[in-house]
């Protein structure tokens, strides 16, 4: 553990971002915690929890300066990410994380309860068939395979004046952006940098045209 945690050090030295020792210690808990299930429950292919510091923590954390808004959804967020990276990261907001996998909301809830995380609410259900009393004021998703299909099984999600969605990206997909449908409109592309991950990432914020 203390290896991993002064690896975590290191990466997050190469950032501007401000963590605090106790988040320090909920994000190393997490790869844990992550390493420990994976060998039995295969939720991620990233094997290595050095790895995943990098592939999974540093990429989703990366996120937080651009959380505008108190209540996010994490939508096909798998074992929770980019979710419990950021609900660590942003205890003052609060975090749905849904996944249709019974296995990876177990995990989720564990995850909750050992690293004492109170503002995640785990959901397992398919993302067309949930329907919130409350919109979100940012729908997250690292897991779709492109914007469109992002926007259109999530459209019911983000509030209706002033929701966005938020599409971590590899490359920027110009091609899928050139498809939009009418009423929707790029508010932003941020260039996201992550410490010794190779290839490009982005930060696609989209919404619907007011």
């Amino acid at each position: 553990m203390t290896t991993l945690r002064a690896r975590l050090d290191q990466l997050i030295a190469q950032t501007d971002l401000e963590v605090t020792e106790h988040q320090r210690e909920q994000l190393t808990g997490y790869v844990a915690l992550l390493n420990k299930w994976n060998k039995a429950y295969n939720l991620t292919s990233v094997r290595q929890p050095e790895e995943m510091l990098v592939k999974h923590i540093l990429d989703s954390i990366v996120v937080s300066p651009h959380l505008n808004g108190e209540r996010f959804i994490d939508v096909g967020t798998g074992p929770g990410l980019p979710g419990i990276p950021l609900a660590i990261m942003n205890p003052e907001k609060s975090f749905t994380l849904l996944d249709s996998l019974g296995k990876r909301i177990r995990f989720i809830k564990q995850v909750i309860y050992e690293l004492k995380i109170s503002n995640v609410e785990p959901v397992q259900s398919r993302v067309e068939l949930f329907h919130p009393q409350n919109k979100f004021d940012g729908v997250l998703s690292r897991a779709f395979a492109s914007v469109l299909d992002m926007i259109d099984w999530c459209q019911h999600l983000p509030k209706q004046q002033s929701g966005v969605f938020l599409a971590l990206k590899g490359q920027v997909p110009h091609d899928e952006i050139n498809q939009l449908p009418e009423e929707y409109s790029v508010m932003d592309v941020k260039s996201l940098v992550v410490p010794e991950l190779e290839g490009e990432r982005h930060l696609v914020i989209l919404s619907r045209k007011k």
